[in-house]
């Protein structure tokens, strides 16, 4: 008996060990094929990035063995004291980080970030105000596509038809029009500073709350090359990815390692070199030869890290730019995909560490190391006080 337990115990553990290129062969070598794409294509998906070693190590780590279902001291399982000390660690960087007076890193994404601010400021039936998807806002901002517009009555905001920009004025009608009980400023394909200011002077005059969705933009806030929303907004949603380069999935550890290395002197100018990036294209394209061929750079230029490029005139399309690119086709514009007549090129990605990256595989695979309760932000009616800010951390 004693021998057939140990044989068990042994085959069990062999199980447990063994490498994954033995144990998955199939999955093992798409994920070895990975590295070489990444190194051989232009990157140029706004919302995609290069994560630092240090992130990817905390993230493959060994709190992923670890349930810890509720908040740090506060937990509905045992055996969370290291746990907490990393979600402590994690938010209390990405509070100082931003300048937030209250954080939650659980999120596992950035639309469950916007789901669960929306969960605690609105009731059903609410009207939200957002950025109309065709115009470069995200489905989570009250689109009716998805849960945000299925349970709140939505309202959308536009770009301007000539200079492509957010006209404010128009965002005070709507909102005066509708009188929402949330304004949500954000988006996914747009490239000029958003007056977060004004934004939050015309919720109050309209009882409502203001929310932030920084996702895109988390990176360049962090390194003071962009205007924060913080100290405007009631709530800040934001991924840990983009811009900001940390992990795409939902490890805590590595969300704490990411907000370490964002606020390094090495973080920023890596910032500035992908706005200069991004810049550089930006002047490169409206040339004469590509506008010869009827493209031209939506607003004249950009502020962030992506250009949005008006191919309407011209006979390359979305798709057409996308296989060339290996990019992704703009979810701003309101023609469907495979005829878009808008892209998006981002560069923060380009802006990272030097070619070839990330590392090509080597040796064996067992050497690389690769919401209950919260406090609930309160919506003054008025300008007076200070704002609650909530700096939500999410995965991607």
């Amino acid at each position: 008996m004693n021998a057939q337990a140990t044989g068990q115990r042994a085959a069990r553990s062999a199980v447990l060990g063994t490498r994954l290129d033995d144990f998955d062969p199939e999955i093992a070598a798409a994920i070895d094929a990975e590295p070489a794409r990444q190194r051989g294509t232009p990157e140029t998906i706004a919302g995609e990035n290069f994560v630092p070693l240090a992130v990817m190590r905390a993230q493959g780590s060994v709190p992923t063995n670890k349930y810890a279902e509720g908040y740090p001291g506060r937990r509905c399982h045992g055996g969370c004291e290291h746990v907490d000390v990393i979600e402590r660690l994690a938010v209390d960087r990405v509070k100082q980080l931003f300048g937030a007076e209250a954080a939650n890193v659980q999120a596992h994404s950035g639309a469950q970030a916007d789901a669960a601010a929306m969960a605690v400021l609105l009731q059903p039936g609410d009207t939200v105000l957002g950025l109309d998807l065709a115009h470069g806002g995200h489905l989570t901002h009250g689109m009716r596509i998805n849960l945000s517009g299925r349970l709140h009555k939505t309202a959308a905001y536009r770009v301007g038809e000539h200079d492509h920009r957010i006209e404010m004025e128009q965002v005070r009608k709507l909102a005066q029009e509708h009188r929402p009980k949330l304004i949500v400023a954000g988006w996914s394909a747009y490239h000029r500073r958003l007056d977060f200011a004004e934004f939050r002077r015309i919720a109050d005059e309209v009882g409502a709350c203001f929310m932030v969705d920084m996702a895109h933009l988390a990176g360049l806030v962090a390194a003071g090359l962009h205007p924060s929303p913080v100290s405007h907004a009631q709530v800040v949603t934001t991924t840990t990815h983009k811009t900001l380069g940390g992990p795409l999935e939902h490890v805590i550890a590595a969300k704490a390692v990411a907000f370490t290395m964002a606020a390094q002197p090495e973080s920023a100018d890596r910032q500035r070199r992908t706005l200069q990036g991004a810049s550089i294209l930006a002047e490169r394209l409206p040339a004469d030869d590509t506008r010869a061929a009827g493209v031209s750079v939506l607003a004249g230029g950009t502020d962030v890290h992506l250009v949005l490029v008006d191919l309407r005139r011209a006979e390359l399309d979305g798709r057409q730019a996308e296989t060339g690119c290996t990019g992704s086709a703009s979810p701003s514009t309101a023609t469907p995909p495979p005829s878009t007549r808008a892209r998006r090129w981002s560069a923060p990605a380009s802006a990272s560490a030097p070619r070839p990256w990330p590392p090509a595989a080597s040796g064996p695979r067992s050497s690389r190391r690769s919401p209950t309760s919260s406090p609930r932000p309160s919506c003054p009616a008025s300008t007076t006080g200070p704002p609650t800010r909530c700096a939500t951390a999410s995965g991607s």
